[in-house]
């Protein structure tokens, strides 16, 4: 199903007053219109900051569409541009991370890994605080999001609006890291999102084949929004970035947001739902004044709401880009995503779930700073490890007062020796993989690194080739305690008439990727928040 753009030029001018106002046309977003939308009664605005991401036929564009391409979209039109603040940790280098500014947000430019965790993620949200989220909730919403072509059963849902696939035809990496796990004892599992996420699996992708055998992206503008965007109740408006909430007294009432270029005011009569992800939530909710009081003080911010918990908590996985050899002979063009193939064990320090993943990339896999160092031309690929399990936290602050300067923001990589202990262990599993029988007909040489590193070496390594999952999450955490800037209701505490519901709330990160639980949660909203119970 393409994405219409005709709708959304319609509504280029937003009424003065709507009862729900969403701000922000990512993952979450696009839930929210969908959802709160089905009562015919009620009518919803949804604002994006960035364009429709569909082209003059009204077609979603090429690269959006096309799941061979998504490494395209980073750094373009489509992504904030957003990077993390150096620090020595990690030699001082600035890392890119990539969200989403199109409609469909960061499903629309991501890589379209559908992971959803271990239950003991969600348990952990209860116990700590988050009341009524637990595993059980958590797999019930992802089984109204999923239509997977497996079909229903206990864990996995068919009919919902996000089609989950696996690939057609795994490219010979993906292959040999299916075999290479089992030659070293690994278990292989027939689906991660099943009853164990321990193994090695082919990749579930949010995406679909095409009859030209080419993956095609399902977006949450694909899956949610285009098939509701003729609801005479449903307005959308792009090209609108928010500039700040509108507080009366004690109430939210409505967002200030530039359209064709000009401050306008837009009334919300039940309330505000913020869906702006992880970094742009905070960012708008402390330049409304909701935040540090002292912090928004300084820059000459009115302090509204004291909630220091705003942009406190910022939490991503750390990946390491990558462990790359040279192959014997041409790879042939890329498959699917680039990838087709993934792997989650444990390292010595795991607790109840794998706390280590690793993917394939059908090419090079590096940091500048690493390809500055090794020579990675002609014929090559990567196998690059991750920590799921990362137990380093950061934050998100303003700079400035002005909407237009870009936060600072830290995800404190390796702060925690556990992180950097995990990630060393990692690196000898990927030399592990390249020295089994599935890899033999594939490697000529091991490149980045040459080989086996010692503990120093292997420290080195990653400090220069750390990077980001692009999971950030956790700067309005849930919880039951005063410190929590959200309730489990997904209120925001303090002030009346707002509601956040993207990965902010996550108190914390999930062994996943993130797009499963931020749509579980948008899901979950829509019902705190009285839509139509979805029939199917």
């Amino acid at each position: 199903m393409p994405i219409v753009a005709s709708p959304v030029a319609e509504y280029a001018s937003p009424r003065a007053e709507y009862d729900w106002v969403i701000v922000g046309g990512g993952s979450a977003g696009c839930v929210l219109a969908n959802r709160l939308s089905a009562d015919p009664d009620v009518s919803v605005l949804l604002i994006e900051a960035g364009p429709s991401g569909a082209g003059p036929d009204g077609t979603a564009v090429e690269a959006i569409d096309r799941a061979d391409s998504w490494v395209s979209l980073l750094g373009s039109e489509h992504d904030w541009g957003y990077t993390y603040t150096p620090t020595p940790l990690v030699d001082g280098r600035t890392i890119p991370i990539p969200r989403g500014r199109v409609l469909g947000g960061s499903s629309a430019i991501n890589a379209m890994l559908w992971y959803r965790g271990h239950p003991s993620d969600y348990d952990r949200w209860g116990a700590e605080g988050a009341t009524g989220w637990d595993a059980a909730l958590m797999t019930r919403l992802f089984r109204t999001v999923e239509d997977w072509e497996g079909g229903a059963d206990a864990w996995r849902g068919a009919g919902g609006p996000i089609r989950i696939e696996r690939s057609r035809n795994p490219h010979p990496i993906a292959v040999a890291l299916m075999q290479g796990s089992a030659e070293l004892g690994l278990p292989i599992t027939d689906d991660l999102n099943g009853p164990s996420n321990e193994g090695a699996a082919w990749t579930n992708f949010s995406a679909t084949t095409a009859p030209d055998g080419s993956m095609r992206r399902w977006s949450a503008a694909r899956g949610y929004l285009a098939p509701v965007l003729s609801r005479p109740n449903l307005h959308v408006v792009v090209d609108s970035p928010a500039l700040s909430l509108e507080i009366d007294g004690t109430r939210v009432s409505g967002v200030r947001h530039l359209v064709n270029g000009a401050s306008v005011l837009t009334r919300a009569g039940r309330g505000v739902v913020m869906t702006a992800g992880a970094i742009d939530t905070p960012r708008l909710l402390m330049l409304s004044g909701i935040g540090d009081a002292d912090a928004l003080g300084a820059l000459g911010i009115r302090p509204r709401v004291d909630l220091p918990g705003v942009g406190a908590n910022y939490q991503d996985h750390p990946l390491i880009e990558g462990v790359t050899a040279r192959a014997r002979a041409p790879l042939g063009l890329v498959r699917d995503n680039g990838g087709g193939a993934m792997l989650n064990w444990r390292s010595s320090l795991a607790g109840a779930a794998p706390d280590l993943h690793a993917f394939v990339v059908q090419g090079p896999h590096a940091t500048a700073e690493v390809r500055a160092e090794y020579d990675l031309t002609g014929d090559v690929f990567a196998v690059s490890p991750g920590l799921m399990d990362s137990r380093s936290v950061g934050h998100v602050r303003l700079r400035s007062a002005d909407p237009g300067v870009a936060p600072d923001i830290q995800p404190n990589f390796l702060a925690e020796r556990h992180d950097l202990d995990a990630l060393v262990e990692s690196l000898d599993t990927i030399q592990d993989l390249f020295g089994t029988r599935a890899f033999a007909d594939l490697i000529e040489a091991p490149l980045a690194p040459a080989g086996r590193l010692s503990r120093r070496e292997a420290e080195r390594y990653i400090r220069r080739s750390v990077s980001t999952f692009f999971h950030a999450c956790g700067t309005a955490r849930m919880g039951s305690d005063d410190e929590a800037p959200v309730t489990p209701e997904l209120a925001l505490r303090g002030v009346d008439g707002v509601w956040i519901a993207d990965a902010s709330v996550m108190p914390t990160i999930p062994t996943c990727n993130t797009l499963a639980p931020v749509y579980a949660i948008a899901e979950r909203a829509a019902e705190l928040l009285g839509a139509p119970a979805v029939v199917r």
